[in-house]
């Protein structure tokens, strides 16, 4: 999928183009419905379906007081989930207090005039942008058809009763309620990161790990997970301490996701992985020594290869 940086690239696009926009972090099934219209009325149209979206999430530069500490998706993992959704290219737009002032108007006169042949924009029927929030769907549909394309505004998508968000969805990754989180997401619940070298106490241990480091995306409650690690495309099964290892190190570490790829044969260090979260095993807790936690690792791996 190709990935633009700003929104004047669009004007290499030779198609008839389709929009979503938003922030779409996570890209939950709220945000899919949104997606969905454009890549469908792409089709259609023999066009191409692309996303707008924005770096930083506005609310960091908005008000970084209320910001979330964590996002469920970096760029690059919404990238990959985007394309995924039959989406054929990303605007990555970039969020500072200049480009917060611009009048609505003005940005979506950018959107038409960058893409040429700009046919259909697909937003939440909630979504309010520009300068002083001026910009929302009934003026959004105005400015449609006077510069030529069609407005879809999507419903909120709603689980158990209650809206999909990602508020809601980051509560439930920290709560450990993965069940609810498959539930928004539409999928099982992943972290990327990048593996890089640490003191190598698990290959002691009998079982090497990779120190995953995430991308600043949330993570799930401290413990042992059985995961499904996605490295280069492929598959393996895999499993996860997520903590502080209280065992060999201080309280005052860092904060890692140490992964064990079962079958896997190869150096790691500095490639991006995936990891799905699957099922939590057990807490993470300070053994009295290294030949008790060696024990309990061979045991949490048994019981992973077991499953």
């Amino acid at each position: 999928m190709k990935v633009f940086h700003q929104i004047g690239e669009l004007r290499q696009l030779d198609k008839p183009v389709h929009l979503a926009l938003g922030v779409f972090d996570g890209v939950h099934v709220g945000h899919q419905e949104v997606i969905r219209h454009a890549v469908e009325a792409a089709k259609k149209d023999g066009g191409l379906a692309g996303v707008v979206t924005f770096e930083p999430h506005p609310i960091r530069v908005l008000a970084p007081e209320r910001a979330p500490r964590r996002i469920l998706a970096s760029i690059q993992h919404k990238a990959d989930l985007l394309a995924e959704l039959g989406v054929d290219f990303l605007c990555v737009q970039e969020f500072t207090l200049d480009f917060s002032k611009r009048e609505a108007r003005n940005f979506i006169e950018d959107l038409a005039q960058n893409s040429g042949k700009l046919r259909h924009i697909a937003v939440g029927e909630d979504w309010i942008f520009g300068k002083a929030r001026g910009g929302n769907v009934q003026r959004l549909r105005e400015w449609g058809e006077e510069l030529g394309f069609v407005v879809k505004a999507a419903p909120p998508v709603m689980v158990q009763g209650e809206r999909v968000s990602s508020t809601r969805i980051r509560q439930a990754i920290r709560d450990g309620n993965l069940v609810a989180v498959k539930e928004m997401l539409g999928r099982d619940y992943t972290v990327v990161g990048t593996v890089e070298k640490g003191k190598q106490l698990a290959r002691q241990l009998g079982f090497p790990t990779a120190n995953v480091v995430a991308h600043n995306e949330q993570l799930p409650p401290d413990g042992v997970w059985e995961l499904e690690a996605v490295i280069d495309g492929a598959h393996f099964q895999a499993i996860g301490n997520l903590g502080r290892r209280p065992t060999v190190e201080n309280e005052n570490a860092r904060r890692l996701l140490e992964v064990h790829v079962f079958d896997f044969n190869g150096n790691l260090y500095g490639k991006v992985i995936e990891a799905k979260f699957l099922k939590y095993i057990r807490p993470e807790k300070k053994f009295d020594s290294i030949e008790a936690l060696k024990q309990q690792i061979a045991l949490d791996a048994a019981f992973v290869r077991g499953m």
